[in-house]
């Protein structure tokens, strides 16, 4: 049995017309998709209830339940709600393609059509939907697997690039201070700062990525390091200090009771940035291993006082 990580897509394939059914099923088939196949609208709304599948192909025009209203009650199924789906459409009738995205269809492939577009149309519609899944609600910041593509593209370019991985310092005593939505105010204050400064380091354009929680993720070139990092540990103080109660920020403390009454001081939250870099002295050709490296020199920077960036100085072997 497939570990969960490796388990195929399943992709539904709903036509009437069994030639191009069959045709659709072998070629996805031969590129390492899952298929399963249902005659019509009505039926597919049927194989959905038992199996989940990831995407579906749907014909425009069919018996009972044709694509349009099959595609209708996807949407309107907050199970199905979100359910990518590629209409197929007769060659020339751009009415249908109008009609078939008013109705939520993702995409569209227009009959006759070759093996390579039907898989690039399939492949390209999966990755954007889980990215728009993996999307942080709170901040709208692509998550970890747009991060570690991120990281593969510049190690396939072969150019010299930096892993930043930053989180606030304290931000437990925010939350427990103020509660949870407070909490999300800072982390979105944080996700601002970090904005700002990746625009204001200019070209090539640096990368930003949230793991979760207060855990943020750049990626950029190695020059771009210092003013990034020093940008975003001053922008994010500022905004900081602005979302505590006036007294807290001017004291510089927040008071916290523990468990057993006792009174207990927690200084304003900072940043700890840990960096990895990739370039001709180390080289990391495996996007998990620079985001270790990085959350590694993180618990470094988390030992020292206020906001503080810790860069890996090692060097790879000769």
């Amino acid at each position: 049995m497939e570990p969960a990580g490796d388990r195929k897509d399943i992709i539904l394939v709903v036509d009437d017309d069994e030639d191009i059914a069959r045709f659709v099923e072998f070629n996805l088939r031969l590129h390492g998709f899952e298929v399963i196949h249902a005659s019509d609208g009505q039926e597919a709304l049927e194989v959905i209830e038992r199996q989940r599948p990831d995407l579906a192909v749907v014909d425009l025009m069919m018996p009972r339940v044709d694509g349009l209203e099959l595609t209708r009650r996807l949407r309107a199924d907050p199970m199905t709600s979100a359910l990518p789906v590629i209409m197929l459409t007769a060659k020339g009738m751009t009415v249908d393609k109008v009609h078939g995205l008013s109705a939520g269809a993702d995409d569209y492939l227009v009959k006759p059509f070759d093996t390579a577009e039907l898989v690039a149309r399939v492949s390209s519609t999966l990755r954007r939907n889980k990215e728009f899944r993996e999307v942080s609600p709170l901040t709208g910041l692509p998550g970890n697997s747009r991060i570690r593509r991120e990281i593969s593209d510049r190690v396939r370019s072969g150019v010299d690039y930096a892993v930043g991985y930053i989180d606030i310092d304290r931000f437990k005593s925010v939350n427990d201070r103020y509660g949870f939505v407070r909490g999300d105010d800072f982390i979105s204050a944080l996700a601002r700062s970090l904005h700002r400064a990746v625009v204001s380091v200019g070209l090539p354009p640096a990368f930003l990525g949230h793991v979760g929680g207060d855990d943020f993720v750049i990626v950029c070139t190695p020059e771009q390091v210092r003013p990034l990092t020093s940008r975003v540990s001053a922008d994010f103080e500022k905004a900081a200090d602005s979302l505590y109660d006036p007294a807290d920020a001017a004291r510089g403390y927040v008071e916290l009771k523990d468990r057993r009454g006792n009174i207990r001081r927690a200084a304003l939250v900072t940043l700890s940035i840990g960096v990895s870099i990739s370039d001709a002295d180390k080289r990391f050709t495996d996007p998990l291993e620079a985001i270790a490296v990085a959350s590694e020199m993180k618990t470094v920077a988390k030992s020292q006082p206020g906001s503080y960036v810790a860069v890996d100085r090692r060097r790879g072997v000769t």
